[in-house]
């Protein structure tokens, strides 16, 4: 069971997960993206505050391994919520 349940988490971080991140910083500003264009969105932000964090990436990551204890600290630090979208 462990195993089918690894393989379902893979497939959806990969394949059809969508999600919805929210800017805390600029008037709760809100995107709905994929796995692969959530470092450029929270770089962007980031970079319009003159700012720039390696924590983007391990965001990311920590997001596609499906460890949301971890990303929901990360996103915090980076005043950022991120969630799957429905």
């Amino acid at each position: 069971m462990k195993t089918l349940n690894n393989y379902r988490r893979r497939q959806v971080n990969t394949v059809t997960a969508r999600y919805v991140v929210t800017d805390r910083l600029h008037h709760e500003r809100c995107v709905c993206v994929a796995a692969d264009q959530l470092t450029a969105t929270v770089s962007n932000w980031l970079a319009q505050l003159g700012a720039h964090s390696s924590l983007v990436e391990d965001l990311t990551r920590t997001v596609r391994q499906g460890d949301w204890a971890a990303a929901h600290a990360i996103a915090d630090a980076l005043s950022i919520d991120v969630t799957v979208a429905a």
